[in-house]
């Protein structure tokens, strides 16, 4: 089968690669949407990142690149391996990507999202969604029931902002604060809107993703270029500051100004992964007791999100802005985003 494969620093290619075999106890689904993540983009950018190295492979898969990408898929179930019994061939399902030890405290703890030798399907090895089958575990097959697999390929960054909002505490009647409205912004505005919080404000200076932000949940819009954005917080909240803040960029600046407009007591969650060491004023911190929280991806909340969009509190169609052949994947699918990534927020590919 055909599948796109991440070979070093801005070098993916569509190699032909053995389709995998189904094993006890998993599932093979055809995969027919894959979303590229702002993660692959810093892989093919900047990488390796994530992706193993040959002087290094992965600890769980013993995988190194050249490997294939793409951790955000979903398709139909082909083939169901021995035990598994409570899913069909046909189901629409999406792939939680996790590959972990099950042994350390973290897994112990049932914290699988933070295991010691964590690593995602699409990146560390175990296939990846960029191709026409994948190959997992029963226990990280998700049925969608009548929703479509593009939606599907959506539940995995939408999954990501959901376990953000919850660890944050938010509850209705409170007001979110997120800063940037790039897809991860973006959905979790998305998210803080489906959990019943109607008071949310998003930060965000570039007039593309400014127009996206109140489909996806925004109720008020600050332009960091038209005044102090901590001042700019208060006076909507009457001085309190806002209940809950999300940090999706990974700048000092903003992580400043996130503790700084947050209330009392209240709590910053940062979603980003940083790409330096961050500098934080430790008093904003003190003088407030503003809780700092740290989020990765996800842990058991696919199955939450695929209901909030099963419900109508999610809209997902809005976030795909473009669909693509596997053969495209570099030049119309990474190139793109890259060189217009304010304009787009998700581009989904079919790899067959």
């Amino acid at each position: 089968m055909k599948a796109a494969r991440f070979h070093g620093r801005g070098d993916i290619r569509i190699d032909e690669v053995p389709e995998p075999a189904t094993l006890p106890g998993t599932v093979k689904v055809e995969v027919e949407w894959c979303g590229i993540c702002g993660t692959d983009l810093h892989e093919y950018l900047e990488g390796p990142i994530f992706a193993p190295t040959p002087d290094a492979p992965h600890p769980l898969t013993g995988e190194s690149y050249p490997m294939q990408l793409g951790h955000e898929f979903a398709g139909v179930v082909v083939e169901l391996g021995e035990g598994v019994t409570d899913l069909r061939i046909g189901d629409r399902v999406v792939v939680e990507p996790y590959i972990v030890c099950g042994r350390c405290d973290a897994c112990q703890q049932g914290r699988y999202n933070v295991c010691a030798t964590l690593g995602f399907v699409g990146l560390s090895g175990g296939g990846g969604g960029f191709s026409r089958y994948v190959v997992a575990e029963r226990r990280w097959v998700h049925p969608l029931g009548e929703l479509g697999t593009d939606v599907g390929a959506l539940v995995e960054p939408l999954a990501v902002a959901y376990h953000a909002v919850r660890l944050s505490g938010v509850q209705p009647g409170q007001t979110g604060l997120v800063f940037g409205a790039g897809p991860i912004g973006l959905v979790t505005a998305a998210s803080l809107r489906a959990v019943g919080v109607e008071d949310v404000i998003v930060v965000e200076p570039a007039a593309v993703r400014k127009a996206k932000a109140p489909g996806a949940g925004a109720s008020e819009i600050i332009d960091p270029r038209d005044g102090d954005v901590v001042e700019a917080v208060m006076e909507l909240t009457k001085g309190r500051g806002a209940d809950v803040s999300f940090e999706c960029a990974g700048i000092d600046a903003v992580l400043a100004s996130a503790i700084r407009s947050t209330r009392v007591g209240g709590t910053v969650v940062n979603l980003a992964i940083w790409g330096h060491e961050a500098s934080v004023a430790m008093n904003d911190l003190v003088f407030r007791e503003v809780n700092v929280v740290g989020s990765l991806a996800y842990c058991n909340d696919h199955p939450d999100t695929i209901r909030l969009i099963q419900d109508g509190k999610v809209e997902p169609h809005q976030f795909i802005t473009g669909r693509i052949g596997l053969d495209d994947i570099v030049e119309k699918g990474f190139e793109e985003l890259i060189a217009n990534k304010e304009e787009n927020v998700k581009i989904l590919v079919q790899p067959s």
